[in-house]
């Protein structure tokens, strides 16, 4: 454990906020969390063993997404994220029942995306257990329906494996991304909703391919609106951090190590970092950079 001090049934202001992912792309939201609320403490979990989860059924997604964030809850976690829209899709309501500590899970930015289309054409970029997801069907009947958009969905299996691999430009998953794209512009879509949470890692480059293309297109997340959400939640309970002081890293800990996960986590943190692993105990005190 590495905060010792916090009581896990009692969480208290200086209690770290915990994030789960199945792998890196998490950290896209945690940049976001960060960002808007830099005095808090943070704990990430990535499933890395098990990485991606998109591709398994409910039942077993439900079932590592609850043993997972059990660990989270053991360490005097004060509100736990799920960073992973497979993982929301098919545990939050479980989630929710079993935790005595506020849960924030994810849902593709379908709203904002039906506010801001001009072609009544949006796009979901998720992965197939999202897609499949309650949640997003829940939003599209309540949102877009009744607005008359069209949702069109999509599932690219490599694009996770990619991001989780470093994101190689001159990779043939690249050349897929810009494909589908250019296909989403000739049927008349302009916004683009990346529903995953790796996928925000790609934006940059994405939004590049649009603009070089003089093409009309929108990208958007979720990150900003989820830490909005977290830290409204933690003004309302009274958990929001009272200090100008916290740890100056990130503890990272992960079911799986690999090298390529500490390399592409280090890259896409923007914080120091620790890296635990699926023993939890710490690497070494270098496994940390600016």
């Amino acid at each position: 454990m590495i905060h010792p001090q916090f009581d896990p049934m009692k969480p208290t202001s200086q209690a770290p906020i915990g994030i789960f992912d199945s792998g890196v792309g998490g950290l896209s939201v945690f940049r976001h969390l960060a960002r808007l609320m830099p005095n808090e403490r943070y704990v990430y979990y990535a499933d890395t063993q098990n990485v991606p989860y998109g591709n398994k059924s409910g039942d077993e997604i439900l079932f590592l997404t609850l043993q997972a964030v059990d660990w989270l809850c053991k360490q005097g976690c004060k509100l736990i994220v799920i960073a992973c829209n497979s993982a929301s899709a098919h545990s939050l309501t479980a989630l929710r029942a079993r935790c005595s500590v506020p849960i924030v899970g994810l849902v593709p930015a379908v709203k904002p995306a039906c506010e801001i289309t001009t072609s009544g054409q949006i796009a979901v970029l998720a992965t197939q257990a999202t897609l499949q997801g309650r949640l997003l069907q829940q939003v599209i009947d309540e949102i877009a329906t009744p607005k008359g958009v069209t949702v069109h969905k999509h599932f690219e299996p490599m694009l996770v494996p990619w991001v989780e691999s470093g994101m190689p430009i001159d990779h043939h998953v690249a050349d897929l991304l810009i494909k589908q794209t250019a296909a989403w512009h000739e049927a008349g879509i302009d916004v683009i909703v990346l529903g995953c949470t790796h996928y925000p890692f790609f934006k940059e480059f994405l939004q590049a391919w649009i603009d070089d293309s003089h093409l009309s297109m929108a990208l958007l997340d979720s990150g900003t609106a989820i830490a909005e959400r977290v830290r409204s939640l933690l003004e309302y309970f009274g958990l929001s951090a009272d200090s100008s002081e916290r740890d100056a890293v990130l503890y990272f800990y992960a079911s799986s190590l690999a090298d390529h996960v500490v390399t592409t986590a280090k890259r896409l943190s923007g914080t120091r970092m620790v890296f635990v692993d699926s023993d939890f105990l710490p690497l070494d005190d270098e496994s940390s950079c600016a």
